[in-house]
């Protein structure tokens, strides 16, 4: 994945790689990296906290209904 920049670089250099090259080829390789990232970025976090509001929903509607099939019956008798 070596640019043909950094490779005439070094082929002027004699073979050695500089500072440069190194910093050259990492900023490359991370801005890929980050513009791969930050592309689908918003559209995961809509998705995920639509989820999370969908699973907490259908949780505290699960436990109310639960609650009512449950509750207990209180009979009040007199002496």
């Amino acid at each position: 994945m070596a640019s043909t920049a950094s490779t005439a670089s070094t082929a002027s250099t004699g073979g050695r790689i500089t500072r440069e090259d190194l910093q050259a080829a990492y900023n490359q390789m991370l801005g890929e990296g980050e513009a791969l990232v930050k592309t689908p970025a918003p559209r995961t976090v809509a998705l995920g906290s639509a989820v999370g509001v969908l699973i907490i929903t259908f949780a505290f509607l699960a436990g109310r209904r639960r609650g009512r099939s449950t509750s207990a019956v209180v009979e009040i008798r007199r002496l």
